[in-house]
């Protein structure tokens, strides 16, 4: 028969084992596209303060997350081709600054998440069909 103390020490030994073999397993690296209409330079300030606060939430650029830079470099032209790429690269995310870069993503892709900044009105110009997903930080 089985001690109180020894039943503790099995049951804590279950519950513990599989903590250990998922502390084992490679931490998984999200990437996230950022499709962005001006040049490097331009968007420097921002992409700066983006990657902060990535930071500031515990994303490592290099360890837990990898970000694919896409810069219009103020060729709208471009930007399909670039939210192509971003889609080919397979991202988890795109991440769009300004309606131009937005379209380009969401003509790009249907199951990829598009996260937008910068768009005036986003029912008006097309980038979302409701107020119902859209969330804005003041």
């Amino acid at each position: 028969m089985i001690s109180r103390r020894g039943l503790i020490a099995v049951t804590l030994a279950l519950a513990i084992k599989p903590l250990t073999v998922r502390a084992q397993q490679p931490e998984r690296i999200a990437r996230i596209g950022l499709l962005l209409s001006n040049s490097r330079t331009f968007h420097l300030t921002h992409v700066e303060a983006f990657r902060q606060g990535l930071r500031e939430r515990g994303y490592l650029e290099g360890r837990n997350i990898v970000i694919e830079y896409r810069y219009g470099d103020g060729k709208l032209d471009r930007l399909p081709k670039l939210a192509a790429e971003l889609v080919g690269l397979n991202v988890d995310l795109i991440v769009t600054s300004g309606t131009p870069p937005t379209r380009a993503a969401q003509q790009a892709t249907r199951s990829i998440p598009i996260v937008m900044t910068l768009v005036g009105n986003p029912i008006d110009s097309g980038s979302a069909r409701s107020a119902r997903r859209c969330t804005s930080w003041a």
